[in-house]
């Protein structure tokens, strides 16, 4: 299956049916009337969150959703039948925009989540509805009211806990590959990841999802390599782990670099716990990586850890390192609930 994380289509609400003008015709009966019915309401556009999706492809080959339009209303005082919905299925994690991609109308993060997006239009009135003492044999009904229409922009999110960053061939993939059953494709050149990977990480009994997005370069914000547009991807993570090649010659730049990148797609993201770790030292001579641990941790003022994907050196303990940042946003986030919600007490 194709990974896309962004689709825009076009949606619209049924239209309402129209009322029937109609009157009641039977011998015997000496005095008839109007009795025609109401039209139906027309559908609505739903957007409904689901489990078993992490992909918006559907959207790809398929950009235009109509719900029905109601049924007329009929003789007899009959009314319509209301059209039927068009739901729109989409992952977890899902955001909805205006037009415009930026004005935000939904966030889709929980399974069931349902949102209305249009409502149909209300059907129209029948000739009964407009029955007085003064107008008995009314001969007008209402049409059924138009349904709306808009472009919208679905933008998909993952929801992980943590993300991995760094530039190209940092060794993303391979961590990744390490720790969790993913299998991202792993190369000795650039950008080998194209679309974002999620792999389930167990340590202990703990487990949680880490998710690796395409490299980044100096100047991604603007357009450079493929862009910075992936970064959405690790908004809603707890903490990021920061690989750095240990075997390149400049890591300040390699650091800055990144950091730079994150902040100038969002100040949240750049202010988010980070896990700064240097990767590949088992090519590293030992008086080398001291100097290099020691210059990254000059620049980062945290601990930097030391690992090697490719034989697994230090990888348990970054695991535990990301668990017990989790645990304290967790705790933190739990505090402000506590706090928020908290009556204040006086005498």
């Amino acid at each position: 299956m194709k990974f896309l994380d962004q689709a825009k289509v076009y949606v619209r609400s049924g239209d309402g049916g129209a009322g029937a003008v109609s009157f009641l015709r039977e011998k015997f009966v000496e005095f008839g009337g109007p009795n025609g019915g109401n039209g139906g309401r027309g559908g609505d556009v739903i957007i409904e969150c689901v489990d078993g999706l992490n992909t918006l492809i559907d959207y790809r080959y398929q950009q235009h959703f109509k719900a029905k339009t109601g049924t007329h209303g009929m003789g007899k005082q009959r009314t319509g039948a209301d059209g039927e919905d068009t739901i729109l299925r989409v992952p977890v994690g899902t955001q909805i925009f205006e037009d415009d991609n930026e004005t935000l109308i939904a966030d889709m993060t929980e399974v069931g989540q349902r949102v209305v997006l249009l409502s149909g239009g209300n059907g129209g009135f029948g000739n009964a509805h407009f029955k007085t003492s003064s107008n008995q044999a009314p001969r007008r009904a209402n049409p059924g009211q138009e349904g709306t229409e808009k472009w919208i922009w679905l933008r998909l999110k993952l929801i992980a806990d943590a993300g991995l960053v760094g530039l190209p061939n940092a060794g993303k993939s391979t961590f990744l590959a390490a720790v969790s059953a993913a299998k991202p494709k792993i190369a000795d050149y650039p950008f080998t990841t194209l679309h974002p990977n999620l792999g389930v990480v167990s340590i202990g009994e703990r487990d949680f999802v880490l998710a690796d997005i395409p490299g980044l370069i100096e100047g991604a914000s603007e357009g450079a390599g493929i862009g910075d547009r992936f970064l959405g991807h690790i908004e809603r993570c707890g903490v990021l782990i920061h690989l750095i090649d240990g075997t390149q010659d400049d890591i300040k730049t390699a650091y800055k670099t990144i950091r730079t990148e994150l902040a100038a797609y969002d100040e949240i993201l750049g202010d988010k716990p980070e896990i700064v770790v240097l990767n590949k030292v088992d090519a590293i001579e030992p008086e080398e990586l001291k100097e290099k641990v020691k210059l990254l941790k000059k620049l980062s003022g945290a601990d930097v850890l030391q690992v090697s994907g490719v034989t697994g050196q230090g990888v348990d303990a970054v695991l535990y390192r990301v668990i017990a940042v989790l645990d304290e946003e967790k705790a933190a986030r739990a505090e402000a609930a506590r706090r928020k919600v908290e009556p204040h007490w006086a005498p």
